[in-house]
Formats: C-alpha cells, structure tokens, sequence
C-alpha cells in the first residue's frame, strides 16, 4: 500500500508542478506531512541532503522520501513518480512532431 501511495504523490506532484524542482518542494512537504512520512525536521534535513547531493533537488527528495518509507523499492517507485509525467510528456510531443516533419 505504501508504495502505491509514494508513486501516486510523486506521480501528482510531477505532473502539476511547473518551474523546475525547487517549485516542487513546497508540494513534496505538504506530501510527506499529510501522509506522515516525514516531519518539518525530517524535512529540512532532506531538503539539505538534496541540494548537496549531485543531481534534480526533486529527484533526490523523491529518492530520499521513498526510501525513507519503503527502502529501496520505496525510493525507485517514488523517482519513478516524480520523473514518469515528463517522460510521458516529451514522448507525445516528440511523436507529434515526428508526425509534423511529413508536412
């Protein structure tokens, strides 16, 4: 059941937010408190290890979180939420422009 919860939020939160992954933050902590994965320490201390970490501030948090919660399994299905929306995204849009390049 966790790891349904983790790829729902993250899948949500990839999908709305716009602007990049420090626009993600605020989503991911009214997330992570709603569901109590993680407290407003926890939290900030997430956010520090993401920034320092090599890689998306929102993919890390996404990893952290998720692991945090469901080990390995947790962080891999938690990225995979956070980074499929815009993958799904660009693959549409590459078709369509492949479709396009006919004409």
């Amino acid at each position: 059941m966790i790891y349904l919860q983790l790829f729902l939020a993250f899948f949500e939160i990839g999908l709305f937010t716009f602007g990049g992954g420090y626009a993600m933050i605020s989503l991911i902590r009214e997330k992570a408190v709603q569901f109590g994965w993680l407290t407003e320490d926890e939290l900030l201390n997430m956010i520090a290890v993401s920034e320092s970490s090599p890689g998306p501030i929102a993919v890390n948090m996404a990893t952290f979180v998720g692991s945090s919660q469901g080990g390995f399994l947790g962080s891999l299905v938690a990225t995979l939420g956070v980074v499929l929306p815009s993958f799904i995204i660009i693959l549409i849009i590459s078709s369509l422009i492949r479709n396009f390049r006919k004409y």
